[in-house]
């Protein structure tokens, strides 16, 4: 049997990592600027990480939700601590796609509608509602088109009032800083205004914080920047520093009933001790507030480099815009400076989602690397 060929490949095979240092299969060391993706949060094979893991695997390392699992009380507990958003409840599920399917299809399921208000260049996953929600047809099969999804641009607050009025919008979904799309935002008065518009007319606000949420902006949400209370967050990506975890948070006017939702796999006890781990590091090492302090640092640095056009982002959710596509300048990073970045949908976009503890000496090799190649 062959690999189903669906990923184009860098000729690298890790085989072992630590913090952001990726050793392969030849014994050369990457440094790790992309985390795969904005997953590894805490970074790799993290002590505190690797030994919650190894405990709870020696005690028991799954059973289904037909069981008490007092470790997803206990990850709820400390989320909303950590977030802030203690009048939340937690549905755990294992990938952003998941999570954001079941905030769709709660929302569908609060307000009896089906139609959702989406962004252009948004990305919210692969799965039937979440990818129709998803800015790309290429990756939208037919199936996937029978969903009812308006698409608009960021900030048009006069397209977002017009479309929300026709009553018929059971969700808004909207990634407070994109991702795959090349890390715009929305402003703060336009965010503001779409929470309030979906206050009045009982729509669903859905923050999809799957990429920019567990500190990686330098607030724990990024929707925190902007001052609103989304009605349910989506989270995956950085929750479990690479163990499949996926949730969301319910704010606690949506009620639950028994059999709304369900999962085999998600909150069993492994996803629980790896989120406790990153939850419990981020905080002991005070990693979103070294997010906030290095977003400035690096925008220093770059504002020395001339060919940077734009730094995006923010925290260490950064992309660097250039007036030229970014794919071989990535390519060179890997063969010449062993170093990994990421791209966007945006071609120009070059992405930089390294975990959260990293360092001004880390930022001092990127940017001398990167000027290398530039040179």
């Amino acid at each position: 049997m062959q690999l189903f060929d669906v990923y184009p490949l860098y000729d690298v095979t890790p085989v072992s990592a630590q913090g952001i240092v990726v050793t392969d299969d030849k014994g050369t060391e990457y440094l790790d600027f992309y985390g795969g993706h904005a997953v590894i949060s805490i970074g790799h094979s993290h002590p505190h990480y690797v030994k919650r893991i190894t405990d709870q695997l020696n005690k028991i390392g799954f059973y289904s939700n037909s069981v008490k699992n007092p470790l997803q009380e206990e990850v709820a507990t400390k989320l909303g601590q950590l977030s802030g958003c203690e009048d939340y409840n937690l549905f755990m599920c294992n990938s952003g796609a998941e999570a954001n399917e079941n905030a769709l299809k709660l929302a569908s399921f609060h307000t009896g509608k089906s139609r959702v208000i989406a962004f252009t260049n948004g990305f919210h996953g692969r799965t039937s509602a979440a990818v129709a929600a998803t800015d790309n047809r290429k990756i939208n099969a037919p199936i996937n088109l029978q969903q009812k999804v308006t698409f608009l641009p960021f900030n048009d607050l006069q397209a977002f009032q017009s479309e929300i009025e026709k009553g018929d919008v059971c969700a808004v979904i909207i990634e407070t800083i994109q991702g795959v799309g090349g890390l715009d935002e929305p402003s703060t008065e336009f965010y503001q205004e779409v929470a309030s518009l979906c206050k009045a007319h009982k729509t669903v606000l859905i923050a999809d914080e799957v990429q920019c949420g567990f500190g990686r902006s330098g607030k724990f949400f990024a929707f925190q920047h902007h001052g609103i209370r989304p009605d349910i967050i989506s989270v995956a990506k950085g929750m479990g520093n690479g163990f499949p975890v996926g949730g969301i948070l319910i704010h606690e006017d949506i009620k639950a009933s028994h059999g709304l939702l369900g999962t085999t796999f998600g909150g069993n006890h492994l996803a629980c001790a790896a989120t406790l781990a990153v939850l419990e590091v981020i905080g002991s090492e005070k990693l979103v507030e070294n997010a906030a302090r290095l977003e400035e640092y690096f925008k220093a640095l770059a504002k020395e480099v001339p060919q940077i056009k734009r730094v995006k982002g923010r925290g260490l959710m950064l992309g660097l815009e250039f007036d030229f596509e970014v794919a071989d300048l990535r390519k060179s990073l890997i063969h010449n400076q062993k170093l990994f970045t990421g791209g966007a949908k945006d071609k120009h976009v070059l992405r930089v989602l390294p975990a959260l503890n990293i360092t001004e000496t880390h930022l001092d090799t990127f940017f001398k690397a990167l000027i290398a190649e530039l040179s």
